[in-house]
């Protein structure tokens, strides 16, 4: 399999879930997904064909919040990202660590930064933030304000 097939097998597979494909260079494509298909998309991705969940990014892009699911497909030197948009009032999506459990902890960090809401996930709690951190702040997010007067944010400098 070479990678022109690849997209062209996905395309036949998930016609009415694609939004756009962006076929950036010889190893790496970028592809606009619904999100009400992530599941599926990453299932078939590990188990069909055999490609490596990386990882997955948050972002905030004030209208929205994006997720970049990277996969990567070892034997082409093949990485696929999957974006989808989410509404950034209420950011939800189905979890995927049901179905790949190493995006157990990644779908955690971007509860807690974002405010991302994986439906069915295990155990959908803090991983990285204090106790402390107060519920409905996300550090990462474009609107975060400091809640804490007494915060040193200085990242080390002197």
């Amino acid at each position: 399999m070479d990678r022109k097939s690849v997209i062209s097998e996905f395309r036949s597979q998930f016609t009415d879930d694609i939004i756009k494909i962006f076929d950036k260079s010889a190893t790496r494509i970028y592809i606009d997904i619904t999100a009400k298909s992530i599941v599926r998309v990453a299932d078939y991705m590990s188990h069909t064909r055999s490609a490596r969940f990386t990882t997955a990014t948050a972002i905030d892009m004030i209208s929205h919040i994006e997720i970049l699911y990277h996969f990567t497909l070892d034997i082409l030197g093949l990485c696929i990202t999957f974006r989808v948009k989410l509404n950034r009032k209420i950011p939800e999506i189905e979890s995927l660590a049901n179905t790949i459990s190493g995006a157990e902890w990644i779908e955690r960090e971007m509860y807690e930064f974002f405010g991302i809401n994986f439906r069915n996930h295990p155990e959908l709690n803090r991983l990285l933030l204090s106790d402390r951190w107060p519920h409905g702040v996300y550090p990462m997010c474009k609107d975060y304000k400091e809640w804490d007067p007494g915060a040193v944010r200085d990242r080390g400098k002197d």
